[in-house]
C-alpha cells in the first residue's frame, strides 16, 4: 500500500495486478467443484456415481479434470497427434462425444473439434476463471468437465471445442 498525500493509504496498481494474478492462480490449480458435481448430485444425469467412485474409476488426473474441471497441461496429450479415423469416447461413461471427421489443428496444445456429435454433450457458463466468461462442455449422460467451447473456431460451424485430451478415449475406426 502506498500513502496518498491525503493521507489515506491506496492499493498500488501493483498489488492489484499481483492480487489478481494470485486469484486466478489459485483457481486454476485448485480447480471449483460445481457444474458436473452438482448435476449428478440432484439426479440430473443418466450415470450417477458417488464422488468415491468416480475417483476409484478414473487416474487422479482424469478425476480432476472431469469431476473438479481442471485443465490438463497444454500440448501433453496424445490425442493432438491423432489423425486416424475414428471416434471419441468421454473417459467417463464411454458415450460417444466427437467424431474424427470435425478434429483440426487448433495450435492451442489442446485436442480441438469444430463439431460434437449430435446430442453427446451440455453446455453451462462458467465463470470460475476470475473476470473471464466461458463455455463450459460437459458430456451430457455422466456430466464430465470436457473442456470449453469457443467462437473463433473453422467453418462450418466457426466454434472450436477445445477438450482436455485425457476426458476423452479415442476408439479408431
Amino acid at each position: 500500500m502506498i500513502k496518498h498525500e491525503s493521507g489515506a493509504q491506496v492499493i498500488s496498481r501493483r498489488e492489484i495486478v499481483l492480487g489478481e494474478t494470485a486469484a486466478v492462480a489459485a483457481v486454476w490449480l485448485t480447480g471449483l467443484s460445481h457444474g458436473a458435481i452438482a448435476g449428478a448430485a440432484s439426479g440430473k444425469f443418466e450415470i450417477v456415481k458417488s464422488d468415491e467412485q468416480w475417483r476409484r474409476e478414473l487416474t487422479s488426473e482424469q478425476y480432476g479434470v472431469l469431476r473438479r474441471h481442471q485443465t490438463e497441461h497444454p500440448w501433453s496429450s496424445p490425442l493432438n497427434d491423432e489423425h486416424r479415423p475414428g471416434t471419441y469416447l468421454c473417459i467417463g461413461c464411454g458415450l460417444a462425444v466427437f467424431s474424427s471427421t470435425t478434429k483440426f489443428e487448433s495450435k492451442t496444445g489442446w485436442p480441438s473439434f469444430w463439431a460434437p456429435l449430435d446430442g453427446a454433450i451440455e453446455t453451462m457458463e462458467d465463470r470460475s476463471f476470475f473476470f473471464l466468461v466461458r463455455t463450459e462442455v460437459h458430456c451430457r449422460r455422466c456430466g464430465g468437465h470436457l473442456g470449453h467451447v469457443f467462437n473463433d473456431g473453422p467453418e462450418p460451424t466457426g466454434l472450436r471445442y477445445c477438450m482436455n485430451g485425457v476426458a476423452l478415449r479415442f476408439v479408431p475406426d
